[in-house]
């Protein structure tokens, strides 16, 4: 793995010049993504998705969430110029709630992997770096939460937190639960591919270097280790948004992420699967939406790793 030199720090007025630097790393990042036709299909589909995902509520062309007595005389009624994607039990849109419930599940994905990636970023460093015994307590923890199938660990961490947590103090709760549950869930395997990227690093001279200096663990930690492996976060976090996206439409078709009326993919499959046989439209569209964004992310993921020739985190 190639080494990537520190950035200088920038002067006391510097905001333009950090402002360009961000500018910089956007379209080096864009390049690698667009670099490989994987990649550029990837990311016009996921882009896609993200602009329903903003402008959802508002491109709907009907309410995903209201209906009255005139919607249920249509219910369960195929495609048509007036509905594209037909109408579900209670004569709602299925359009309308496919467009809005990319919000749900993208926004819930993106920023579980986030907090997934940056605690097993945390952990992975610090115990390759610190080794010892440190490294085993910590190895040995994470081996604990290995042992749990991912789901069976995703359904008691959210079982307790809805016991423990006051709906009325918390309105949103079971978004932030699934959130936490994501977090929990891909921490120990990206823990450990942090680790072996650390332990690549630390024997490194300019590691060593700072260690003479009589710098901090921290300083080490996150001034010079964490640049240098900023490549591997970068695929692992690709890689894990696509379980992410999986395990949220799991735990909705389950009842456990979103509560309805709310349009969210998974509820949509579980809600509408009693209707299958007499309305498949109702269950089919929200499930390809989400097989269409899975999809897309594995081939942008794919396109970054052949873009930056690293290895995929079971090679790690």
């Amino acid at each position: 793995m190639a080494i990537q030199e520190m950035s200088e720090q920038a002067s006391p007025g510097g905001a333009s010049t950090l402002l360009g630097a961000a500018g910089r790393s956007v379209r080096s990042g864009l390049s690698i993504v667009l670099r490989t036709n994987s990649g550029r299909i990837g990311f016009a589909i996921v882009m896609i998705h993200l602009i329903l995902a903003v402008f959802g509520p508002w491109l709907a062309p009907y309410s995903p969430t209201e209906f009255d007595s005139e919607d249920l005389k249509i219910r369960l009624t195929g495609p048509s110029t007036d509905h594209w994607l037909g109408t579900d039990q209670f004569g709602r849109d299925v359009l309308s709630r496919v467009v809005s419930g990319a919000r749900s599940i993208i926004w819930i994905s993106f920023v579980g992997t986030a907090l997934g990636i940056t605690l097993g970023t945390i952990v992975g460093m610090t115990s390759g770096y610190i080794g010892g015994k440190v490294d085993q307590i910590i190895m040995r923890g994470v081996d604990i939460l290995l042992a749990f199938p991912g789901l069976l660990l995703a359904l008691l961490v959210i079982n307790i937190g809805a016991q423990r947590i006051n709906m009325e103090l918390w309105p949103s709760k079971e978004s932030w639960l699934v959130i936490i549950t994501i977090g929990i869930a891909f921490m120990p395997n990206n823990s450990r591919v942090i680790r072996s990227a650390a332990l690549a690093i630390k024997p490194l001279e300019f590691v060593q270097s700072a260690r003479l200096r009589g710098e901090s663990s921290a300083y080490i930690i996150f001034r010079e280790i964490l640049p240098n492996i900023i490549p591997v976060v970068a695929v692992e976090a690709s890689i894990r948004v696509s379980f992410a996206l999986l395990l949220t439409a799991g735990l909705g078709f389950l009842g456990l992420g979103v509560q309805p009326p709310t349009p969210d993919w998974g509820l949509m499959v579980s809600e509408s699967r009693q209707h299958l046989s007499t309305a498949p439209w109702a269950a089919t569209s929200p499930a390809l939406a989400m097989a269409s964004l899975v999809i897309a992310v594995n081939l942008l993921t794919d396109g970054v790793r052949q873009a930056v020739r690293l290895p995929s985190s079971q090679e790690i």
